[in-house]
């Protein structure tokens, strides 16, 4: 099991449509319910954008990516920033109903 840390600061203008594009690929996560991958998001409200990405295999690391609503999320994403994106993998030390067990 694999675990990224996504973080990144929009512009305060465009942190509404940030969340709407974040946002649209849930729904398509959900229309799809892929297994292999879970996925959640946090914004703060200075317009931080935290992604904690989960997969099972390397096989599952590019259903998120491979979606269409994630593709229009990536589409313009550097110009919605004032802080670009910076991912991390991450090991789980603990957690109190977060994750599958």
């Amino acid at each position: 099991m694999k675990h990224h840390l996504i973080r990144y600061k929009t512009k305060p203008e465009r942190a509404d449509e940030n969340e709407g594009l974040v946002k649209a690929v849930f729904q398509e996560l959900r229309a799809k319910s892929p297994d292999g991958v879970r996925y959640m998001t946090w914004r703060s409200d200075d317009g931080t954008f935290v992604h904690l990405v989960e997969t099972e295999t390397d096989a599952h690391a590019d259903i998120i990516t491979g979606l269409a609503a994630f593709e229009a999320f990536q589409d313009g994403i550097r110009d919605r920033c004032s802080e670009r994106p910076h991912r991390e993998e991450m090991t789980v030390v603990g957690h109190y109903r977060m994750l599958d067990e």
